[in-house]
């Protein structure tokens, strides 16, 4: 049935379950073929970025499955500030999950932290033809020292090993420690960038107002990746918030001609 919702659960590697929505096409392209769409830092399946493209995604005749990384939203596990290759593990399963099913999964897209997994996947498995990549970063270094709390809270972090991240209220969100750091900034987009077979096609979609992640960002990726596409929305922020329309009809436009 076109339209038709339904939840999923699978394991990865660790035994973990994953929480996932699939949205079928119905009869058409859809009813074999299954985009896989990964959410951002602290995120969700849910996240209104995510869930507006599944439905345009869906409209278009493809069906799609996005799902929570563990330690995210409704899947098993803690969650860890870093975890870019254990996330592409988690994106494995799912991708592995669904082809035993029958499915083919020839695009895969990654919003923020979810462009980078989706970028880490394709420079280590060789699998997926088409990869979409929405407000990833290219530098991980960057950004750390704001989210930290500045000086401050690094020199905090050495000395005890890890950091709280609070709200404005004061609650705890998430903890850094050192191992989850050294994660973050060990993980080498560049490095990933440069491994992507040119077999492999390589969206690259950011918003020219983008408050988290500037959109220089995503002009590196062109440079670094060989098969490489780049959309810039002008005045689309993070989030696409008033740009979702736009957002979806690249991601169609390119995978139309994929």
């Amino acid at each position: 049935m076109a339209g038709s919702y339904r939840r999923v659960t699978l394991p990865n590697k660790q035994g973990l379950e994953l929480a996932g929505i699939l949205e079928e096409a119905g009869k058409c392209k859809g009813e074999e073929e299954v985009c896989i769409l990964c959410h951002g830092f602290r995120s969700s399946k849910d996240s209104s970025t995510l869930s507006s493209l599944s439905k345009a995604l869906v409209e278009a005749g493809m069906s799609t499955f996005r799902f929570d990384f563990q330690g995210n939203g409704e899947s098993q596990g803690e969650f860890a500030y870093g975890n870019y290759w254990r996330e592409v593990e988690d994106l494995r399963a799912v991708i592995e999950y669904w082809k035993a099913q029958g499915r083919r999964v020839e695009t895969i897209i990654g919003h923020s932290k979810g462009g980078n997994c989706v970028l880490l996947y394709a420079s280590k498995y060789h699998d997926v033809p088409n990869i979409v990549n929405i407000s990833g970063r290219f530098s991980l270094d960057a950004g750390v020292m704001t989210r930290l709390g500045g000086q401050e809270g690094l020199q905090k972090l050495e000395k005890d090993g890890f950091l709280d991240i609070k709200d404005g209220a004061g609650n705890v969100e998430y903890r850094v420690t050192k191992e989850s750091l050294e994660d973050r900034l060990s993980t080498d987009m560049n490095a990933a960038c440069l491994a992507i077979p040119k077999k492999c096609h390589v969206l690259t979609i950011h918003g020219a107002k983008d408050e988290v992640v500037p959109v220089e960002d995503a002009y590196k990726f062109s440079q670094k990746i060989s098969t490489h596409s780049l959309s810039i929305l002008d005045n689309a922020n993070h989030n696409y918030r008033s740009h979702q329309r736009d957002l979806a009809q690249c991601v169609l436009d390119f995978v139309k001609d994929g």
